[in-house]
């Protein structure tokens, strides 16, 4: 029988045929995949012709296909649906495709044909857009230490395999912290919970097939948990199981893989000749090196710091009035919080949640790309890699854009928090093809027959994914590499962060924030609460995120520390961390920076494109206003559709005319008078 993963797709769209594929096809489709791959390469090495654009850069670009094909659907899945057997066979696959790729990158013959044509760049006469690509395709076989030779080429890909096994186990193993780990709530136990926590408490409890209601270390269930349950105890419990994640002990323990992996990253970049690993990864983001990034952060920092500590006090006095002895808690935090806010701002979740439907809020996002970009969104009837996954076409002016899968509940299988992905990406070459981009979220899945609901924090979430699928769906570059997201990665969450500013639009609210069960929509005085209180809680929420950008800062701006939770405890003491607020992501837990090294040295960049998100939303209100079709023409032409074919600073000053301050960024956290 033929391998689909091998064979032609006849599918709507070229889809993945999730149905006919099992996972026993993936690994000899790998073999087969990899082989020809290495037969590709070598073909272009063996070429007698000298080397040029054509026969070498645009060869490599055009390499591989076979083994796209293959593992688009399988890290798909290994993210999303992630099985025993898929998680095997990740681990299988990590290090021999990370020693795949290294022999490519330390292929000499290779690197000489490609350093060959960048040497005569300026006589070949290529366009912006080739031009670019040959720069990138060079720089990246340096920076992959193509140059190196001996013993240092032959550690550099040791190192290579060696953080490719860590990157997979550090995933697993929280993937398996969370599943493993759920309290069983009593009747007794649901007093004062609202009746959308409690439906998405029993549904947990069936999907584990358990009696009762239970609460699991899903985000959307224990963190209104932490909200609403005014059982100490049972807050203390789930919270504490909450920030250990990855520090339980026993197999699934992050914390020596963290140390090995930072360990092997500082003698990565020293053999690339620089002085620590955030210097090597800083190199090519807008920020340039570390001292920017600190200074970004510590400006942020010392006004969030003075905010949470007010906070503190105010929540200590009220948890005194409840009979607690000693300064407030991590556990108590968000309790007091929405009793504050409920309070201060008279805006109840529980009484906010029903309107915030899912399908409302999906069509809400859908409404607003129409209205900026006008694209539409027909849903299709058609099976994907899970029976929840939603497949939508995405069309403008009648013709094809892109597929859009939509990936919203939390279940056992798919790793904590949310994503946007593509299994295709828009490119002319090195042969034309449309997006398939995937949003995955970890929404609590209600009972059947019952509505979806969301928080309003949980909505954003699906805006800030759905900008991120805008910024692949209108891509309009010409080589697959530098499409959509492809850009730097202090560059990367400016789509999605500015997208969740049209959540807070109020003609959107008071067209789609409609009751579950009335279908009324808000009521006004409620919008203007809800709109009032966007920054409320802000000091906790910006410092538990600056801490841990400063972490990750200060694990790779140095020598690797050997015990990396000493030093963690050392940088928040020195932070004079609030006491009451952990980190959104401690060391064991921190899969944006240990599961590969995508966000490591990196996860200031939420920080440092929302600088940019807030200037750039204001160039909506100072035209127009939040739909100003010449503002949102200026913003695909010179963002959204250029991907990382231009560097990125230059792309921003297109479209605003000047690079932005912090100033705007604390203002809109407001965090400043």
């Amino acid at each position: 029988m033929t391998n689909p993963l091998l064979a032609p797709w006849d599918t709507p769209f070229d889809l993945p045929p999730f149905d006919r594929i099992s996972d026993e096809d993936y690994a000899p489709a790998l073999e087969e995949a990899l082989a020809a791959h290495n037969a590709e390469i070598a073909a272009i090495v063996a070429q007698e012709a000298a080397p040029d654009f054509e026969n070498t850069i645009a060869a490599l670009e055009a390499s591989g296909e076979a083994l796209d094909r293959v593992l688009s659907p399988f890290f798909a899945l290994a993210g999303a649906d992630a099985t025993p057997r898929r998680q095997e066979l990740q681990r299988e696959f990590s290090p021999k495709l990370a020693k795949h790729f290294a022999e490519i990158s330390a292929n000499p013959d290779l690197y000489a044909r490609v350093r060959a044509v960048w040497d005569k760049r300026d006589e070949l006469g290529l366009d912006d857009q080739d031009a670019r690509q040959l720069f990138l395709v060079h720089r990246g076989y340096v920076r992959a230490g193509a140059a190196l030779t001996g013993a240092e080429a032959d550690r550099m890909k040791a190192i290579k395999e060696r953080l490719a096994v860590l990157g997979t186990s550090f995933t697993q193993n929280l993937l398996k912290d969370e599943a493993d780990w759920s309290m069983d709530l009593a009747e007794a136990d649901l007093e004062g919970l609202p009746e959308f926590l409690v439906d998405a408490a029993r549904a947990a409890g069936e999907e584990k097939g358990r009696p009762g209601p239970v609460i699991t270390l899903s985000r959307s269930l224990i963190v209104p948990f932490l909200q609403f349950s005014p059982r100490r105890e049972l807050r203390e419990k789930a919270w504490k199981a909450w920030v250990s994640r990855g520090a339980f002990g026993g197999e699934t323990d992050n914390r020596a893989i963290a140390a090995e992996v930072l360990a092997l990253r500082e003698e990565r970049a020293k053999l690339l000749g620089y002085e620590n690993f955030a210097r090597y990864k800083l190199d090519t983001e807008m920020a340039g090196e570390p001292a920017a990034v600190r200074a970004l952060l510590m400006d942020v920092w010392e006004p969030a710091k003075r905010q949470a500590l007010a906070d503190q006090d105010v929540l200590s006095a009220m948890a005194a009035e409840d009979g607690v002895n000693g300064p407030i808690e991590g556990w108590d935090w968000r309790y007091y919080a929405e009793k504050r806010r409920k309070e201060e701002h008279d805006l109840d979740e529980a009484a906010l949640k029903p309107y915030f439907q899912l399908d409302k809020m999906i069509a809400a996002a859908f409404d607003c790309a129409n209205r900026l970009f006008g694209l539409e969104f027909s849903e299709l009837d058609m099976t994907s890699y899970h029976p929840d996954v939603r497949v939508f076409e995405v069309t403008r002016d009648g013709k094809h854009v892109a597929i859009f899968l939509g990936d919203y509940f939390a279940r056992g299988t798919k790793r904590s928090g949310a994503w946007c992905s593509a299994i295709r990406s828009q490119a002319v070459r090195p042969r034309e093809q449309t997006p398939v981009v995937v949003n995955v979220c970890n929404f609590a899945k209600p009972p059947k027959g019952r509505v979806a609901l969301l928080s309003y924090d949980d909505a954003r979430t699906l805006f800030h994914e759905f900008g991120h699928a805008l910024h692949q769906m209108l891509s309009d570059v010409r080589w697959e590499g530098v499409s959509g997201t492809s850009v730097a990665r202090d560059f990367v969450e400016l789509p999605s962060q500015l997208f969740e500013h049209w959540l807070e639009v109020p003609e959107v609210l008071q067209k789609f924030a409609t009751h579950a069960e009335t279908g009324e929509p808000m009521p006004k005085a409620m919008l203007d609460k809800v709109l009032g209180a966007a920054n409320f809680d802000m000091g906790f929420q910006t410092v538990e995120y600056v801490a841990s950008a400063l972490i990750d800062l200060e694990f790779h701006d140095g020598a690797a520390p050997t015990d990396p939770m000493a030093r963690q405890a050392e940088v928040l003491e020195k932070l004079g961390m609030p006491s009451a607020i952990p980190m959104r992501h401690a060391t064991p837990q921190f899969a944006h920076v240990f599961s590969g090294d995508g966000y490591s040295s990196g996860y200031y960049s939420y920080m440092w494109s929302e600088v940019m998100d807030a200037d750039a939303f204001a160039a909506f209100e100072e035209a127009g206003g939040a739909f100003d079709p010449e503002v949102a023409a200026s913003l695909e032409e010179n963002i959204l559709s250029k991907g990382g074919s231009v560097e990125a600073a230059e792309l921003y000053e297109r479209f605003r005319g000047r690079l932005p301050g912090v100033e705007a960024l604390l203002k809109g956290r407001g965090l400043v008078a």
